[in-house]
């Protein structure tokens, strides 16, 4: 079957840039979709985003659709007709499906059933209507509609290239007849730009100054940044998402340097950065100490003939952004930080919690207490929660919110305060999100996990538990933060007596019955998904589950423990045993005696189980007492030859209730041991 290279390219006025790139794969994505739903096989497609255009090439694209054949089974005979022969509504209602008369339907068989050969039609019959399904199924949150037609985009269309191999499609697609004439730059050549054929596209358009592949815009943009960044004795600050955006700003971009004064640096430099990135769209440059240059880029979408009058313009623009961020810095700083604190008094936190004040208290008192048990100080972290909100409070926050944090750290240092309790004014939003950093210091790390475990505890404490997507305080990523903290720095909390002691805070403020152990669990359900993302077996965290440690710490050792002992070669035996003894146990009447009686054995096999549970009780006891729980479960492993034997050779279940019972005991000791560190019955 013949085949033929096939374009199509919407232009447009700019597009918004922050969706460009979706925009554009979204087209590619439907464009595939209707072409295989249509059976055109074709060899490549791919896609083209620029400021103006959206485009996709196809590479080899059948000029014919393939026959087909419709083959359809219809209801049994016998329902399709009564006892005189006449058509049921089953049968009619057949028919009406397949879009003809009952006559044409084939009652040969058992089945009703109707056939049909459907030619293939030409692709370029075709073509319009997948570009239009794709068109109309992009996401486009608002579309909009221009001068008296009642055609809607995202923005208005300008013009539509529809070529199949040397042809152009005719149709109209968005109030626009499809041809070969393209658009070139606006500036550099605004006039049209003849596609000769589909292959041919990006170069006819780069000869007019147009790069409309945004993956080549992307990477030429990336790479002369940092050569200019280098000549300039520094590196660019280049986050994939800025770099998508300019890339979708420009058609033909041209980097440049340009510079501002040196006196803005005494600003926070995370304020100036923000700026310069969400405001002007600039990639600042930092010298090796990771300290901000006072030099910037800015991607000009065309080549000057005197490119000091666009460095000079963008210096223009970005001095009043800068001077508004000293202004604010400056400001703040008339005042001590602590300061703050009475407009927060003001400010609800939540209507049934109280204040962001109050919560600031709550938050020092818990911060020091969670200090002391991890081997902080009481006092500095006490001092940083109660400084640990002010800033929501200053002009700096005010006029840039990403600066939560990080402006209580400058004014924090400012005001004489110690290096960690200013830090901790920072680290208590970390990690800010999933693999992201966490709390280089003690003290931040109280302050991080109090103000996590106070939301947790108060908004659960009211009633608000997250429910399917709905999490609008955030408390599922607020529990993994507790939890990424505590396992990762190797800090050692227990989580139901801190968790006590939040509760404690709010006194009559939240529901207190049955709140410890919701919270409780809610943290460590979060753990699941940890492990599963870790490659760890849900078994595995099971096991540990079913023990419920306090501390997550403790937690993670044990599921370390219990994934290695999973490979050990006796794991399985074990395990089954251990569900059998747990079995038995669960149907022993009254309870099971705490001491084992050795008169009362009346096998060999008894007395050589309870002789290795014995030795495996004083070799795993202070293993276990220090955490060694995977040298205490390979110790565990030996245990598994006098369990198979005792099974093989002994009914627990013997007649006499007194050995009976001490057999009961027995097995009650062996899975003492194991469940020291997990329950290794739900690995059977």
């Amino acid at each position: 079957m013949s085949a033929q290279d096939f374009l199509v390219e919407l232009g447009t006025e700019e597009l918004p840039p922050k969706a460009l790139k979706s925009l554009g794969e979204a087209f590619l994505s439907g464009i595939e979709k209707g072409l295989k739903a249509a059976g055109l096989n074709y060899a490549t497609a791919q896609v083209f985003a620029a400021p103006r255009r959206l485009a996709v090439l196809v590479e080899q694209l059948a000029t014919q659709q393939p026959d087909r054949s419709l083959n359809l089974d219809g209801p049994p005979v016998q329902a399709a007709f009564d006892a005189d022969g006449n058509p049921t509504q089953a049968a009619l209602g057949f028919a009406k499906k397949c879009g003809v008369e009952l006559a044409q339907i084939d009652r040969s068989g058992a089945k009703l059933k109707f056939s049909q050969s459907i030619p293939g039609q030409p692709a370029a019959s075709l073509l319009p209507g997948i570009v239009t399904t794709s068109l109309n199924e992009l996401p486009i949150p608002k579309r909009m509609r221009w001068a008296a037609r009642r055609d809607e985009f995202v923005r208005p269309t300008q013009w539509l290239v529809m070529l199949f191999g040397d042809e152009v499609i005719d149709c109209t697609i968005l109030a626009q007849k499809a041809g070969r004439e393209s658009r070139g730059h606006r500036f550099h050549n605004p006039d049209q730009v003849r596609i000769s054929k589909p292959s041919t596209y990006l170069e006819d358009l780069r000869s007019a100054h147009v790069l409309a592949d945004f993956a080549e815009r992307r990477a030429l943009i990336e790479q002369r940044v940092a050569a200019l960044a280098t000549e300039q004795q520094g590196s660019a600050i280049v986050p994939p998402a800025l770099l998508d955006e300019v890339t979708a700003l420009v058609e033909w971009p041209v980097p440049l340097v340009c510079s501002f004064e040196e006196r803005f640096l005494a600003v926070p430099q995370e304020a100036l950065i923000t700026t310069m990135q969400d405001n002007q769209k600039y990639f600042c440059l930092l010298d090796a100490d990771g300290k901000l240059l006072p030099r910037f880029i800015t991607v000009a979408n065309l080549v000057s003939k005197d490119p000091a009058q666009i460095v000079a313009g963008n210096e223009k623009v970005v001095r009043p952004r800068l001077t508004d961020a000293e202004f604010f810095f400056k400001q703040d700083k008339k005042q001590k930080l602590e300061s703050f604190n009475q407009r927060l008094a003001n400010v609800v936190f939540q209507a049934q919690l109280g204040s962001v004040f109050d919560k600031a208290e709550r938050v020092s008192r818990l911060a020091a207490f969670i200090a002391q048990r991890i081997g902080g100080d009481a006092a500095r972290a006490a001092r940083a929660g109660l400084l640990s909100k002010c800033d929501l409070a200053t002009e700096m926050v005010g006029e840039f919110p990403e600066m939560q944090g990080v402006a209580g750290y400058y004014y924090a240092l400012h005001d004489g305060e110690a290096e960690d309790v200013a830090l901790a004014l920072t680290e208590q939003y970390m990690p800010r999100g999933a693999g992201a950093e966490l709390p280089s210091t003690l003290t931040g790390a109280a302050v991080a996990i109090a103000d996590k475990l106070d939301t947790l505890v108060g908004i659960f404490g009211i009633g608000m538990l997250p429910t399917g997507s709905k999490d609008p305080y955030a408390l599922r990523r607020a529990a993994l933060g507790v939890l990424r903290i505590l396992i990762e720095k190797q800090l050692d909390l227990d989580i139901p007596a801190t968790i006590a002691f939040a509760i404690q805070q709010f006194g009559a403020k939240v529901k207190a019955d049955g709140l410890a152990a919701q919270v409780q669990d809610f943290v460590f359900d979060r753990l699941r998904a940890r492990y599963e993302d870790e490659g760890v077996d849900v078994a595995a965290y099971q096991a540990v589950r079913a023990v419920n440690p306090g501390s997550p710490l403790d937690f993670d050792q044990r599921v370390q423990a219990v994934q290695a002992f999973r490979k050990l070669p006796e794991a399985e035996a074990l395990a089954a045993a251990n569900k059998r003894v747990s079995n038995l146990l669960s149907k022993a009447e009254g309870s099971v005696a705490e001491a084992v009686q050795a008169h009362y054995f009346d096998s060999p096999n008894e007395f050589s189980l309870y002789a290795a549970i014995q030795q495996a009780d004083q070799a795993v006891q202070p293993l276990a007492q220090a955490r060694q729980y995977s040298a205490a479960l390979a110790r565990l492993a030996a245990l598994r030859e006098p369990v198979d034997s005792f099974f093989e050779a002994v009914l627990v279940n013997a007649e006499n209730a007194d050995v009976r019972a001490n057999r009961y005991a027995l097995l009650a000791k062996l899975r003492g041991l194991f469940l020291g560190v997990a329950d290794i019955s739900v690995l059977g």
